[in-house]
């Protein structure tokens, strides 16, 4: 059973993704990968210079995120060419770790993916069921607004695909606008219900 999270930035995904993983599930993190790509992967990283130029490097000769997502949040056709870079080699090592776990664990074991940009890409074929999460947009904006100038949190929301549009391909929907306590009683829901689809099949 593989399980992908998925929302808008800033909702809780990765919180939620590591509440499944207290329940046995084995995490992934799309996010995580695209940063181990991006540091480790010398054709990516001369690839990305190549495209956004010298000034995303940082002064230990990496790839700044940073900089990176400054240079392309203000512009859609720089984030969807960045996207069009990363998102084959993010997809083809989640591929990988999935049939990693799976030797390891068997085909049945239970997985959670946490990717930001799930249905916006073929990520979306690697799963049995979504489960996307509904946050207000203050609490987005409040969550985030420690990390980034109310500007840059509005850019990046209006590049996304919208709320609304996510949910229509959720089988289940999370909402995150409570406490810790709250989400926990909704994934335990969750589970229950997975598990009483897998037992019936």
């Amino acid at each position: 059973m593989i399980i992908g999270v998925t929302g808008s930035v800033g909702s809780g995904k990765t919180t939620i993704a590591k509440l499944f993983s207290k329940h046995h599930f084995s995490r992934i993190d799309a996010d995580e990968i695209g940063h181990s790509l991006m540091k480790n992967n010398k054709e990516i990283k001369n690839k990305l210079v190549k495209n956004f130029g010298n000034e995303i490097i940082d002064g230990y000769k990496n790839i700044s995120r940073k900089k990176l997502g400054d240079a392309v949040f203000n512009d859609y056709i720089k984030l969807k060419k960045l996207n069009s870079m990363m998102h084959p080699s993010i997809i083809e090592e989640i591929k990988n770790q999935i049939n990693k776990i799976q030797k390891k664990c068997g085909e049945k074991t239970k997985i959670i993916i946490d990717a930001p940009l799930l249905l916006e890409t073929d990520a979306k074929k690697t799963v049995n069921k979504i489960i996307v999460v509904k946050c207000d947009k203050k609490n987005v904006m409040k969550r985030l607004s420690k990390k980034y100038p109310k500007e840059k949190i509005e850019r990046i929301l209006n590049m996304q695909m919208p709320l609304d549009e996510k949910i229509k391909y959720a089988d289940f929907v999370i909402e995150n606008n409570g406490n810790l306590r709250n989400l926990e009683r909704q994934v335990i829901e969750i589970i229950k219900r997975l598990n009483n689809k897998m037992s019936k099949t």
